[in-house]
């Protein structure tokens, strides 16, 4: 089964979520829990979020990744960024917790001038203390291109995160790829996506591997840039990303557009990879 999805609005709510990815072709979506740059929250009606869940059960689908709002600042020294991303991450999988399967991403963050190290401590101690033993939603750290002071843009970086999360909430933690990232950070994916990936097998482990972003880039490898671009009109090519969709060690995987593009563009990007995915 080929899972593929795009990046859909929560406006409308959960079931309306799913009635919209199944209308662009989708059998899978990804969607912001909050507003990504503000810090306001609607807990979502349980009858929603249960909606959904028959819907996507119905039509075959693959669980939503939810992706954590870009105000979340896992690496940051400073207390009331730190707690405001620890509490706001346990009201995400509280909800969570409602979907069978759920995936929920987030970005590591960002050290600002305290050092990687001290940046991966403070992530990983966030985990620690929202993740809890025996949940059923599985907590994934993305793959980040290296702008600024980010972490996570090495494969050892991402490693070196889930080593420091508490033994009991490790099993929970896992990894989304993102193919715009990556290439940004150095990672030569398309060109020369055998080695890349026995690289992230040997650092991290594919077992780890839950989720791909499949984004075009605007910048070529290793610009540390972060600007994804339309499948095929980047510097991937629709060759390369047609190479990672049918890699038999990660085609089994759910896959999230997060391209530049309204609902219509979406269906054309599904419709065009459906239509190389071998």
């Amino acid at each position: 089964m080929f899972y593929i999805g795009c990046h859909l609005s929560v406006s409308g709510g959960y079931e309306s979520m799913g009635k919209t990815a199944l209308s662009v072709g989708a059998n899978t979506f990804q969607y912001f829990t909050r507003n990504p740059r503000g810090r306001g929250f609607k807990r979502p009606a349980d009858s929603d979020v249960l909606a959904l869940v028959a819907l996507m059960e119905a039509n075959g689908c693959a669980p939503p990744l939810a992706h954590a709002p870009y105000t979340f600042n896992p690496a940051s020294a400073e207390e009331r960024i730190w707690t405001y991303s620890r509490d706001s991450m346990r009201e995400d999988l509280e909800v969570l917790e409602m979907i069978p399967g759920a995936l929920y991403n987030f970005h590591p963050g960002c050290h600002v001038g305290i050092g990687s190290e001290a940046g991966i401590a403070n992530c990983a101690r966030l985990l620690s203390e929202v993740i809890t033993p025996g949940q059923g939603t599985r907590v994934l750290i993305e793959t980040m291109a290296g702008k600024g002071s980010e972490i996570g843009k090495t494969f050892e970086e991402v490693r070196a995160i889930i080593d420091s999360v508490d033994e009991a909430c490790r099993p929970h933690v896992g990894v989304c790829l993102d193919t715009c990232h990556i290439s940004d950070g150095g990672y030569d994916i398309t060109g020369d996506r055998e080695a890349v990936l026995e690289a992230f097998d040997s650092v991290i482990g594919l077992e780890r591997l839950y989720a791909i972003h499949l984004n075009d880039s605007k910048n070529p490898l290793g610009a540390a840039k972060d600007r994804h671009e339309k499948i095929g009109e980047g510097f991937l090519g629709l060759e390369g990303l047609k190479g990672v969709i049918n890699d038999k060690r990660i085609k089994h995987l759910p896959f999230y557009l997060e391209t530049p593009n309204e609902l219509d563009g979406y269906a054309r990007e599904i419709a065009l990879l459906k239509s190389v995915r071998e």
